[in-house]
């Protein structure tokens, strides 16, 4: 950057130069720019109070994905996290695919909104096929970046008011087994790192010792960087939370412990979790690193990972997608308009295609209920049929009891018959 001394004569006020000015050559726009020493205030370094009090007025977004297998804990660390009971729904081993399951809660904090999601990926790693499990999940992050770049692209928008769901941070959660990552975990990993922020952390890090926590660490490390994984990298160029960040990226992947229980320890509640041999602190740094990741996920880097998803990745995103629709750099008008038709003509088919499946889901219900109804009437019918079929057997067998009745009457009475008349005869 050059700089360059305004030699004019300086303005004079009360025997006082108000400002002195420089030009500055900006080396990337190649910009001559004036910089101005001010002698008195002039109030644009209120600036940052009014974005504080415009935060405070609008809220924040921030957006969590957890992946992970069913069971590792994902649900107990993000109550744990935000100190909070979300009421989150268990996850079941018999799912056939990966489920993305959503959910949305506003937490305040000192006057602060944050408008928070969690987003599970239910059944995670209970599939055979691999692949598919990890290109669900990465649909529905393309997903996201779409419907952005949709509004985006309309002609009347609103991004100021228009809720962003977009996914920020993705905490990937790895198994303690101590011999580093799975075929799975690299596969998905490397696919996430390409669409998202993905943070790793080793879940339910009490069940190993230290010693193999660090050797696993170490193993995870190796993995990464054999596997061109790409991870989240907490920013240390910036003087504002650097020496913090360094210490966060010193110890990733976390190994951290989640609990909703909370023991008594020195008539102190902490959280933690019982063991018969004592006690696991959630919140202690000499038994997780629980503590450093809710500091460099929430304290330290929130607006980060919001602003790396914008600037970044969600700019990666639109830039592959404007090219496939044909759009080039300098296209206004109806280039760009083209381009809406285009990304909304899918959109408007598959509100058709839904439309359409849920007529036919409500055509296949209706034929459904009548065949249930016709089979039950059937049934009715037949055991009707049945009942009158055995009442009729019955009756027939009455019947044939009282025929032989009779024949027996009959037979008696012939023989008695016989009996009388030989009788009379013998007399004669």
């Amino acid at each position: 950057m050059v700089v360059e001394l305004d030699t004019r004569d300086n303005e004079i006020e009360n025997g006082a130069p108000i400002a002195v000015e420089e030009r500055i050559l900006h080396p990337a726009l190649n910009l001559d720019a004036r910089q101005l020493e001010l002698k008195g205030y002039v109030g644009f370094s209120n600036l940052p109070q009014q974005l504080i009090e415009k935060i405070k007025k609008r809220g924040c977004t921030f957006n969590i994905m957890c992946v992970g297998e069913t069971g590792i804990g994902k649900s107990t660390l993000m109550e744990s996290l935000f100190n909070q009971s979300f009421e989150l729904d268990p996850c079941s081993h018999e799912l056939n695919r990966v489920e993305l399951r959503e959910r949305n809660f506003e937490v305040e904090e000192r006057d602060i909104l944050l408008k928070l999601a969690l987003v599970e990926t239910a059944g995670f790693g209970d599939q055979m096929d691999k692949e598919n499990s990890v290109r669900v999940i990465v649909d529905y992050l393309n997903n996201k970046y779409e419907m952005y770049l949709q509004e985006e692209l309309r002609v009347k928008r609103n991004l100021r008011l228009y809720h962003d769901t977009r996914i920020h941070a993705c905490l990937y959660f790895i198994s303690p087994t101590g011999h580093g990552l799975k075929a799975l975990d690299v596969y998905a990993m490397k696919q996430l790192g390409k669409k998202v922020n993905v943070i790793p952390v080793i879940a339910k890090a009490d069940t190993i010792s230290k010693e193999e926590l660090k050797r696993f660490k170490c193993k995870i490390l190796e993995e990464i960087r054999s596997n061109d994984i790409e991870i989240y990298h907490f920013p240390e160029d910036d003087s504002n939370g650097a020496e913090e960040n360094a210490i966060f990226n010193s110890v990733v992947p976390f190994a951290v412990v989640g609990s909703t229980d909370f023991v008594k320890k020195s008539d102190q509640l902490v959280r933690a979790r019982q063991y018969p041999w004592g006690i696991v602190e959630v919140e202690n740094e000499d038994h997780c690193d629980f503590l450093k990741l809710r500091a460099a996920l929430i304290r330290v880097n929130i607006a980060h990972l919001v602003d790396r998803t914008h600037t970044l990745l969600y700019e990666k995103y639109r830039c592959v997608r404007l090219k496939e629709l044909g759009v080039k750099d300098g296209d206004i008008g109806p280039g760009m308009m083209q381009a809406y038709k285009m990304v909304s003509s899918p959109k408007l088919l598959a509100q058709v295609q839904s439309t359409e499946s849920e007529v036919r889901e409500r055509f296949v219900q209706k034929i459904k209920a009548k065949e249930l109804e016709l089979k039950e009437k059937e049934r009715e019918i037949q055991e009707k049929m049945e009942t009158q079929n055995r009442e009729f057997q019955l009756e027939m067998q009455r019947l044939d009891e009282k025929c032989r009745q009779v024949d027996k009457e009959i037979m008696e009475f012939e023989h008695a018959k016989q009996q009388f008349l030989l009788t009379k005869t013998k007399k004669k």
